[in-house]
């Protein structure tokens, strides 16, 4: 097992090597003593909404609907994200544990938060890969010089060595990236709006194909459910209940309204959906750079959330304790071999289709730990003394039942909103099961309970 200092730098992994980075409390705990004032959590949340493609969903918003319905499109989906960050954020923070590991008392057992781990990886990691493509190729655009397969490994490995060291190095990732990015979204709009008039912009038509509200909510919540879901990789640092509820709803409130409004207004200002153009015809390549590299900001979580998915899944299945900073190397060089290579883009289809198992997710861990809550006296337990619990269910079939019923609803049932139709079958479907008595776990695996730091 890795060895930690109180900051959560990794000495040594299982193998008895030296790890490298800072392993984040991947298998453990997070203690008290590790946490951060909200407001250090929250620059990272409005981060990861404040990005290149939050621009690209307000500017598609914006060529196929009005102002005021995308207005409510951009309502009616932040409140479903926030919802289901808020509450299995509050579940992460109260445990201290990432969403993979928490998922073993969530519902899923042993093996299906390994499974869970599986998920997150191959989600996240090609989600980082197609985005850092999308990064070099903008840096191709404004820069030129190297091809851009060069670039994808400069960027790629630029992401990589600021995750190794985890979520502190992130953290003052953010502080810069994110206020040039809000000094570059007041310029542009305020730069383009004084063009127009904002009335003759709130009341125009779009000047694109028309869209319908129950797609454009789902473009809204389904661009970011992923994020949603992962929530408690980050709230397992914030150190109360409100202080996850305020950075949740500053981050994704500000993030959803402020950086996506802004986008709808741009595309009807300049009828294009086309984010790049839209920034670079108001703010020049100096904005459009910042912009670029506020991809950053969601792309290091992409990395960090598949980097902790991957330690569960091994621990789980192969039983090897590995090091989240040598993990963290390892697939982000590989995403980024994939990513310059151009293979990520052919498999698109794949991860929009992965991502239907994601909001299933979420639903089953809500409603196992509010409202089934077989594991919660469990998780109490070992909360006072930092350990997390000594025995796991190998299996919960119910789980999974519900768990595939869900994510086959979401992706062929297509009333509605397709992520929230799959989250609330899942909670339902869960809930339901627990009253049956079916949510039994089979197969308890027993170990030594685990303390959230060694010395």
């Amino acid at each position: 097992m890795a060895t930690t200092n109180t900051t959560g730098t990794a000495v040594q992994d299982g193998t008895g090597h030296a790890d490298i980075g800072h392993d984040d409390y991947s298998l453990r705990r997070v203690p008290d003593g590790a946490r951060y004032s909200w407001g250090s959590v929250a620059v990272q949340r409005f981060g990861q909404v404040s990005a290149l493609s939050q621009f690209l969903l307000g500017a598609t918003l914006g060529v196929g609907m009005k102002f005021w319905p995308a207005v409510l499109a951009i309502t009616l989906g932040a409140v479903i994200l926030e919802v289901v960050a808020i509450f299995v954020g509050i579940a992460g923070m109260r445990e201290g544990l990432s969403t993979s590991l928490l998922a073993r008392w969530s519902g899923f057992g042993r093996y299906g938060s390994a499974l869970i781990g599986l998920i997150i990886t191959i989600s996240l990691v090609g989600w980082f890969g197609i985005q850092n493509a999308v990064f070099a190729s903008g840096l191709v655009t404004l820069i030129g010089g190297p091809p851009l397969w060069l670039w994808s490994v400069i960027t790629g490995l630029l992401v990589t060595g600021i995750v190794i060291y985890g979520f502190t190095s992130m953290t003052w990732t953010a502080y810069v990236t994110v206020p040039l990015f809000i000094g570059l979204c007041v310029w542009s709009i305020g730069k383009e709006l004084t063009k127009h008039s904002l009335g003759a912009l709130v009341s125009s038509a779009p000047p694109g194909v028309h869209l319908t509200l129950a797609a454009a909510t789902t473009l809204v919540a389904g661009g970011f459910i992923v994020g949603a879901v992962i929530t408690p990789d980050m709230t397992r640092y914030n150190r109360s209940v409100g202080d996850v509820v305020k950075q949740t709803v500053v981050g994704i409130t500000l993030g959803e309204y402020c950086i996506g409004l802004i986008g709808v207004l741009l595309a009807h200002a300049v009828g294009s959906d086309n984010v790049l153009t839209i920034v670079y015809s108001t703010s020049g390549a100096v904005g459009t750079v910042i912009l670029i590299a506020a991809t950053l900001k969601i792309n290091d979580w992409n990395l960090y959330s598949s980097s902790l998915g991957f330690v569960n899944l091994a621990d789980q299945v192969f039983r090897r304790k590995l090091g989240r900073g040598t993990s963290t190397l390892v697939i982000g060089v590989i995403g980024t071999i994939l990513s310059a290579a151009g293979i990520l883009n052919h498999f698109t289809g794949f991860l929009e289709t992965l991502g239907v198992a994601i909001p299933p997710i979420a639903g089953i861990m809500m409603a196992e730990y509010f409202i089934v809550r077989r594991w919660r006296p469990v998780l109490a337990a070992g909360r006072a003394d930092g350990t997390i619990p000594a025995s796991v269910p190998s299996w919960v079939p119910a789980t999974l039942v519900v768990w595939v019923a869900a994510s086959l609803i979401g992706e062929y049932v297509h009333w509605g909103i397709p992520a929230l139709n799959a989250l609330v079958v899942s909670v339902v479907g869960y809930v339901a099961a627990g009253q049956l008595g079916l949510t039994k776990g089979f197969g308890q695996d027993s170990g030594k309970a685990e303390a959230c730091a060694s010395a």
